[in-house]
C-alpha cells in the first residue's frame, strides 16, 4: 500500500477543488464518502452514529474530507451530503453502462471476470473470518440505486441543509455467498484460490439505511442480489473486455 496516493488524490485534489468551489461561489457538494470510514464496528447493521474509526487509509483520508466539508460549513457557508457508500454493484439494466476498472478491484466484476476466462483465477482473502462460512461480508448497492440517492441528496441541499448518510441495502453477503449467486446467475463454475486475509478488511459491514430513508425518502430498487449480479452478467457478457474495443 501506497498512503502517499490516497492522500494526494483524495485529500489534497478535494482541497484543491473546495478551493476553486469557494472562489466560483459554488457552495453545494454532494460527497462519495465510504463505510470505510467506520473501521471495524462491533455490531451491525452500522448506523451514521457508530464511531468512525478507520482501519486503512483510504477509509481514513474519506473520514477527513467529511470533516474539511463540516469546517466549510461552519467557516464558509457551504452545504454538503455526505454519502457513505457500502458496496456499488451491477450495472445499467439497459446494458450500456458498466463497471470497467484497470486494475479491477471490486469482487463481482473480478468473479465475473473469472468465469469469462478474463481472469485466471479468484483469491479468496481470509477463510477465517467470525462470520458463518469464514468469509467477509459485505452490503451490496446497486448503482442506480445509488444514483437515485444522489439525485435525492441535490433535493436537499436545495433546501441548503447538510447531512450524512449510509448508503446500503440493510443485507449483507459473504464472498462465497457471492460466488454461489454468480454461478447460479451465468451456470458457470469459478475457479477459487484460497489466500490469507488482507490487513484492514473488516468482517462485516452492514448498512442500516434507515436515517436515508427517513430524511430523503430513499427506497432501493434492487434489493434481490440475483439481480444485481444479474445486470453485472449481462454488461459483462456484451463486454468481456469492458470499455476496451
Amino acid at each position: 500500500m501506497q498512503p502517499e496516493k490516497y492522500f494526494e488524490e483524495n485529500i489534497s485534489k478535494t482541497l484543491t477543488l473546495l478551493k476553486v468551489m469557494l472562489k466560483a461561489n459554488v457552495k453545494n457538494i454532494v460527497f462519495s464518502s465510504t463505510a470505510a470510514v467506520y473501521g471495524e464496528p462491533a455490531t451491525w447493521p452500522i448506523n451514521e452514529e457508530f464511531p468512525q474509526n478507520p482501519t486503512n487509509v483510504y477509509g481514513y483520508t474519506k473520514l477527513c474530507i467529511e470533516q474539511c466539508l463540516e469546517w466549510y460549513r461552519k467557516i464558509h457557508g457551504f452545504n454538503y451530503v455526505s454519502l457513505r457508500y457500502f458496496n456499488a454493484a451491477g450495472a445499467d439494466p439497459e446494458g450500456g453502462i458498466g463497471e470497467d476498472h484497470n486494475p479491477e478491484t471490486h469482487l463481482i466484476p473480478i468473479v465475473l471476470k473469472v468465469i469469462l476466462g478474463e481472469i485466471e483465477e479468484l483469491t479468496v482473502y481470509g477463510t477465517d473470518y467470525p462470520t458463518p462460512d469464514g468469509t467477509c461480508i459485505r452490503d451490496y448497492i446497486h448503482v442506480n440505486d445509488l444514483a437515485w440517492a444522489h439525485i435525492l441528496s441535490l433535493k436537499k441541499l436545495y433546501k441548503e441543509e447538510s447531512g450524512i448518510y449510509n448508503l446500503g441495502n440493510q443485507k449483507g453477503f459473504s464472498v462465497k455467498e457471492i460466488i454461489k449467486v454468480a454461478e447460479e446467475v451465468t451456470g458457470f463454475k469459478v475457479k477459487v484460490r484460497y489466500g490469507q486475509r488482507r490487513p484492514g478488511d473488516p468482517a462485516v459491514l452492514v448498512a442500516s439505511s434507515e436515517k436515508i430513508q427517513r430524511e430523503l425518502g430513499f427506497t432501493p430498487r434492487y434489493e434481490d442480489i440475483k439481480i444485481i449480479v444479474k445486470t453485472a452478467w449481462d454488461w459483462h457478457e456484451k463486454n468481456p473486455r469492458g470499455y476496451e474495443r
